[in-house]
């Protein structure tokens, strides 16, 4: 096996150069503009690197930065300053505050307290384990989320296991498993800051139409959340009906519960002021620009400054980071709520993957790739808007099955902003299928880190994921595309039959 493995990592590694160059050399997209198969040349090879994890994705993700200066695509300063902007300071500044929840311990209250509130019969106990991994998996990264709920489930399935056979408790345990790696997806889905492709959008969205209205976190919380709400509710109801062990009585592991959260104390002076920064820090973001509702418009708290639209989210995310950083500790005087030696967790690979996906799509744009490539499947706009959603989202929900779902993203985006322009669509028609669709794919363990984690519990099999996970990516596809064909309208004014002038611009 560890053969295969090294000869699949050397063809993979080798595949990506020899089909960079072969497209280089061979290939002339444009006859005016060169950099137009240049720019298709990198990000051929840097596709196969990052779909087959060939070398370590946040270093595939540099490529841009050494390619696109030597191949005449864009000057090294220019691309170099894509790679950090405001959505990376969102993603650091959300994450900082989540790495303060979980050094003090206050996303395990959040947690546990949810199950207590919920109870504990079995749809009571896994509808529990659902919001609060979905409420958590929000603002936290889903891994760690997921990472948080499992110990505490499998405590609970320890209990179930004295009082159940053998069969009885597999199949319980299997749909609280399968509950918890599915609500950690879907509750990233629901806002911007709750797994990386959300993030990767927003930006993609601004460089490849620098003119559009912004995409603020309330405008992505009114669409996705109702979606990503709906898709919630089917998972509870089809896992509940799945995998409930009829013969088991109503109250179950109602003591395992309550004691673990006896465990943790009183609520603590720091879980106190921590709890607050994040529910202020929501709300100011919730709240920060104008939220229009057709022609109903609610003013966001920016306009009380000269300038409201030199305010972004990342500004919020970093000021209410930052302040975790001057506020000290209740308990130990000359210690803060927060220090470098926990922010230093924050994942910077991940923060790179995002600027190589930045650079990419800046080269897409200024290439003309993005519009070449659009021209090319420009026939598809022969077909009904939903059919073409539909199509983008089931393409993307069975390609990140298999595929790093950022990475696949940043691929994606830039060649459907081009179909967009080529067709004379709206982008985000494309775009956001796209996007919500690549947290969606709930088949496979290698799909996403929260199905890989439950999946290493040995308590679940892999034919069950898959059958399970199959009827889930269906419904995804379903919701995602009803979302946003109807309810996308709708919060981001879209008329179908009308092409916006700052996209054609």
């Amino acid at each position: 096996m560890n053969d295969f493995s090294n000869i699949k990592r050397h063809f993979s590694f080798w595949a990506g150069p020899v089909l960079g160059l072969l497209i280089l050399f061979v290939f002339d997209l444009n006859p005016d503009r060169p950099e137009t198969t240049a720019t298709l040349a990198v990000a051929a090879l840097m596709a196969v690197w990052w779909i087959t994890e060939a070398i370590p994705l946040a270093i595939t993700s540099l490529l841009p930065v050494i390619l696109f200066p030597i191949l005449g695509i864009m000057d090294g300063k220019t691309v170099s300053s894509i790679y950090f902007n405001h959505v990376i300071f969102l993603f650091i500044g959300g994450f900082i505050v989540a790495l303060a929840m979980q050094k003090w311990n206050l996303h395990r209250r959040i947690a546990m307290k949810i199950l207590i509130l919920t109870g504990t019969s079995q749809a009571r106990l896994l509808l529990g384990f659902m919001l609060a991994t979905a409420f958590l998996s929000m603002w936290i990264s889903n891994t760690a989320t997921t990472m948080m709920m499992v110990p505490i489930l499998i405590s609970v399935i320890a209990e179930l296991e004295t009082h159940d056979t053998k069969s009885q408790k597999r199949s319980y345990s299997s749909g609280l498993l399968l509950g918890v790696a599915y609500s950690a997806s879907i509750g990233g889905m629901m806002t911007l800051v709750g797994t990386p492709p959300n993030l990767s959008f927003t930006r993609i969205y601004q460089i490849m139409f620098p003119e559009a209205p912004e995409i603020s976190f309330a405008n992505w919380l009114l669409f996705a959340l109702p979606a990503g709400f709906v898709l919630f509710l089917f998972a509870w109801g089809y896992l509940y009906f799945r995998f409930r062990n009829k013969q088991a009585g109503e109250q179950i592991a109602s003591t395992q519960i309550k004691e673990e959260y006896k465990k943790l104390g009183p609520l603590s002076a720091e879980e106190r002021i921590i709890l607050i920064d994040f529910i202020l820090l929501a709300v100011l973001w919730v709240t920060r620009s104008d939220i229009g509702i057709g022609k109903f418009i609610i003013p966001g708290w920016s306009n009380i400054f000269k300038h409201p639209e030199f305010i972004n989210d990342g500004t919020v995310a970093v000021a209410m980071s930052v302040l975790l950083f001057m506020i000290p500790s209740k308990s130990n005087k000359k210690k803060r709520l927060m220090d470098w030696q926990t922010a230093k967790k924050l994942p910077w690979g991940i923060v790179l993957l995002f600027g190589g996906g930045f650079a990419l799509a800046g080269g897409f744009k200024e290439s003309g790739l993005s519009i070449w490539m659009g021209e090319q499947l420009v026939f598809v706009s022969n077909f009904h808007p939903i059919i073409i959603i539909a199509i983008i989202a089931l393409f993307m929900t069975f390609m990140t099955e298999l595929t790093s779902n950022t990475a696949t993203t940043e691929m994606i985006l830039p060649v459907l902003a081009g179909l967009a322009i080529a067709s004379e669509t709206h982008p985000l028609l494309f775009m956001l299928p796209a996007t919500m669709s690549a947290s969606m794919a709930f088949m496979l363990p290698v799909a996403t880190p929260p199905n890989a984690i439950i999946f290493g519990t040995n308590r679940i099999k892999i034919k069950e994921m898959v059958r399970t996970g199959l009827v889930m990516n269906l419904m995804g596809t379903l919701v995602i595309t009803m979302a946003v064909y109807f309810l996308a309208r709708l919060v981001f004014d879209i008329d179908l039959d009308v092409f916006p002038e700052w996209a054609g611009q």
